[in-house]
Parts: C-alpha cells; structure tokens; sequence
C-alpha cells in the first residue's frame, strides 16, 4: 500500500462519517417533528455502509486482487426507520386525531447521541490516520537529505 492509497482510505472514512453525523443531526433536529411533505411524522434516517474496492481502471483490478485488504467506505443507501410512530395523548395539539392522539417520531434521543460519539470518534480516527500518514512521507522525505 503507497501513501496516496492510504489517504484515499482514510479519506472516504472521513466523508462517510461526516455524512452519518449529518443524518443524525437532522434526527434530532426533528425529534419532535408530527408532519412532514409527505405526510405523518418525520422517520428516523440512517446511513448503509459498505466496503468499496474503488476499482477504475485494469491496473486497480489487478492490484486489489494482490491486495485484497485495500477497500474503501462507501454509502450505499440512506434508509428511512420502519418502527412505528410513538402515540403520545396531546388532544390540545393541531395534529391530534379524534381521540387525542399525535403520531410523534420514534426518535431516542440517548441512542441518537451514542451514534453521533460512535461517529464523532470514528472521525477522529480517520484524522489520526491521515496525521500519521503525513508524518510518514515527511520522515521519509527527510531520509533523502
């Protein structure tokens, strides 16, 4: 594995998190969000990760089969929770039906915050790796001199 290889790695961990920790920002941004364009409350969003050989050319192909452990994140899907809504009794809210009831999202609000430090710190860690990786070419540079 060269350098670049390394950076590309760490690089696609760094963008899919950073989109995981947007969905889960806008999870609990609407925690309390009863109607939305399509009607309903609004429904738990969460990101599908895969591993990804990033293959484009033939001289890829070949080195990924010499290498197989070379793979980067990828987001295959963003998919809706299907758990049912919450009922909660709130016969004064405009969204209540006839017996008092509002469908509120099924959003934990705890779980919600354990994704984001899950994701915050798979983050970092690709920050880390991308540091090291700097460090790396810059002492290899130096030996050079």
């Amino acid at each position: 594995m060269n350098f670049l290889d390394s950076l590309r790695i760490s690089a696609s961990g760094l963008s899919a998190q950073r989109l995981r920790m947007n969905l889960i920002s806008g999870n609990l941004a609407n925690v309390n969000t009863t109607r939305t364009e399509t009607g309903g409350p609004y429904q738990r969003k969460d990101a599908v990760f895969a591993a990804d050989a990033g293959q484009k050319s033939f001289k890829d192909t070949l080195k990924s089969t010499l290498d197989p452990t070379m793979t980067e994140v990828s987001v295959k899907e963003i998919v809706n929770d299907q758990r049912p809504p919450i009922q909660k009794f709130m016969p004064g809210h405009p969204d209540a039906d006839q017996d008092g009831y509002v469908a509120m999202p099924n959003i934990n609000v705890v779980e919600e915050m354990v994704n984001m430090l899950s994701a915050s710190r798979s983050y970092e860690a690709n920050v880390t790796a991308i540091k090291t990786t700097k460090n790396m070419v810059r002492n290899a540079l130096e030996i050079g001199r």
